[in-house]
């Protein structure tokens, strides 16, 4: 049932080889990770002129300016980010440039940082888009908890099927949100050059009103900054594209620039123009829209677009967490099983960690999570600070280019961001708090998590200078699992010579790590010249299928010469349960497949010292 279920939900498995099918177009990839920068003009200019009416509609006025350094900013940004993909062309964006050129502490700082944004970015984006269903049904209200968990299990499943098939559900509701901006925007500025609606602002630029203090500038604008959570999403999510990736992501992420900047600045401007103030029931684009389309079937038909792209906003987390954790889990800060592609080609596991921290979230939170706006602001300039700062130094080292330019884009965009993470801490302390609890946590993890794997890597070594050790004893055939070459592989084929008469090495190999196959077929063949050794091909990145198509094959042999069948599976016995998440999952699934069959199944444990 669970069988059938999965393959209903998720579709049938791909072959390795079929990834470069999965990979995005510069169409779909703006659809698919630029849901959430875009989504924010939703919400940030409304944000602006909250903080600016705490002391009065004459202070309205300063939204322009505040925009103005806010789109600032979000060119500094694209092009450094421009210039981030184009350097680390591998992915990893903030968490790569960090760590490369402030150290490892850092960039776990930057990677940590997007992990829980990403979290926040999912809970935000779906409680917002429940909120819009529920302001369009009320009866419906009581249950917006549940209908944001269903939302976010709807595009868990939606990713779990493959980029190709996420980004081509997102292609809809994204590119219809950005035609109604643009006739909106359209709309908008027509009545306005043709006289249709009159200038109606609360104040001219330039009034001075009581309370124009740099501390009420601060926090507009750092409450406006939110407009630019999701723009680093692109440079984390650089494999994912088609060739030239660099060159077609860096062009994705200009685009989205463009777009942001251009609805961002004209919502502004109408805002200001159009003399609207924040309405508790009424949202400020709301008001744009019935300003410019009048209460006919264009302001509904915006609204609908305006609740789809705050529903789907979510999904850039979806893109962009299980890749970062991929480069973490490459690094051994986050455990392995973060670099095991699913059935579909995706970072199944990474997918599925970031559903459930969004959900834990929304349940805790209750559905209602404005307070953690602030925090997932500053979840975003951390990272876009240490990565800006950190491109200032891979230009004072490489040279490269018009690197005196590229230093001035980076050292604007970092002072800038560096302004705004004070901010944050300064005048939001009571919402981003739990940021100064959980980085510190998190970062204690990972080092723990890295110790291990560095530890059990130390111990796992094979020195070859030291002699293996050779036996002739007689007994069954036995067939030792084998992943890599390290001390257990060795210890594990020693053993099975002692029990058996025919030992085979048996490894199941993937189509896309070819070059570390043959490495480990010709380091094998060379450390026990006298074993058999068998690469069974998997084009479907299963090690279990094929293992147990292959002892089915051998136990018919096994028979025919009255021999038992012996299956050996190593599996490491961690010092601390803790780790146990770190290892062993595929000895487990391997010793449940075969358990069934008519042979012996026997694992041979590896006690770590750590």
């Amino acid at each position: 049932m669970w069988r059938f279920l999965k393959r209903l939900l998720i579709g049938k498995p791909l072959k390795t080889l079929d990834e470069g099918s999965q990979q995005l177009t510069r169409t779909k990839a703006l659809a698919l990770l630029s849901s959430d920068a875009l989504s924010s003009v939703a919400y940030g200019t409304e944000q602006i002129t909250a903080v600016l009416l705490a002391v009065g509609t004459a202070a309205l006025w300063w939204q322009l300016p505040i925009a103005g350094l806010v789109l600032i900013l979000l060119a500094a940004i694209v092009l450094s980010y421009r210039q981030i993909i184009r350097a680390y062309p591998g992915g990893g964006g903030a968490y790569m440039v960090t760590s490369k050129n402030w150290g490892q502490k850092a960039g776990l700082v930057a990677g940590g940082s997007l992990l829980v944004d990403y979290m926040l970015t999912v809970a935000v984006s779906v409680v917002s888009g429940t909120e819009a269903i529920t302001s369009a049904i009320p009866a419906v209200r009581p249950y917006s908890v549940g209908i944001a968990i269903l939302m976010i299990l709807l595009l868990m499943a939606i990713n779990l099927r493959g980029l190709r098939e996420s980004a081509t559900f997102l292609v809809v509701p994204v590119y219809f949100f950005i035609a109604m901006m643009l006739l909106l925007i359209g709309f908008g500025f027509y009545n306005i050059i043709t006289g249709q609606v009159e200038y109606q602002a609360t104040a001219a630029v330039g009034t001075t009103f009581v309370g124009a203090t740099p501390l009420l500038f601060m926090r507009a604008f750092s409450s406006g900054s939110s407009s630019l959570t999701g723009v680093e999403a692109i440079s984390n999510a650089v494999p994912n594209f088609k060739e030239p990736k660099a060159k077609n992501a860096a062009a994705t992420l200009g685009i989205m620039a463009v777009i942001l900047g251009l609805f961002f600045g004209g919502i502004t401007f109408m805002s200001y123009w159009f003399g609207l103030v924040p309405n508790a029931h009424v949202t400020l684009l709301s008001q744009i829209g019935e300003k410019a389309f009048g209460r006919g079937p264009l302001f509904y038909i915006f609204q609908i677009s305006t609740a789809l792209i705050l529903a789907v906003a979510a999904n850039t987390g979806f893109s962009a967490f299980p890749q970062l954790a991929y480069n973490l889990a490459k690094d051994k800060f986050m455990p392995h099983i973060y670099l095991d592609k699913g059935d579909r080609l995706s970072y199944s596991n990474g997918i599925v960690s970031l559903a459930i921290g969004a959900i834990v979230l929304v349940i805790i939170f209750n559905g209602s999570i404005e307070r953690l706006i602030p925090l997932y602001a500053i979840g975003v300039f951390v990272p876009f600070t240490l990565s800006q700062s950190g491109m200032i130094i891979h230009w004072l080292r490489e040279r490269e280019g018009y690197w005196p330019g590229k230093i001035m884009i980076n050292f604007v965009g970092a002072v800038i961001s560096a302004f705004l993470v004070v901010s944050l801490m300064l005048l939001h302390f009571g919402s981003v708090w739990p940021y100064f609890i959980i980085m510190p946590l998190l970062i204690s993890v990972f080092l723990r998590i890295h110790r291990h794997y560095h530890l059990v890597a130390k111990q796992l070594r094979i020195i070859s200078e030291q002699p293996v050790k050779r036996h002739a004893y007689t007994g069954s055939t036995v067939i030792v699992m084998v992943s890599n070459l390290t001390k257990v592989t060795a210890e594990a084929v020693d053993y099975a010579k002692s029990i058996g008469d025919l030992v085979i090495a048996m490894h199941v190999s993937f189509d896309s790590h070819p070059e570390k196959e043959h490495k480990l077929s010709e380091e094998f063949k060379r450390e026990f010249p006298d074993v058999r050794y068998v690469d069974i091909h998997s084009s479907y990145r299963s090690i279990t299928e094929p293992a147990v198509r292959f002892v089915d094959e051998i136990s018919k042999g096994a028979e025919q010469r009255n021999h038992s069948l012996t299956i050996l599976i190593p599996r490491f016995v961690p010092k601390h349960p803790w780790q146990n998440a770190l290892h062993n999952q595929n000895s487990v699934r391997l010793h449940n497949a075969l358990a069934n069959r008519n042979v012996i199944v026997s694992m041979y444990y590896y006690h770590l010292k750590e």
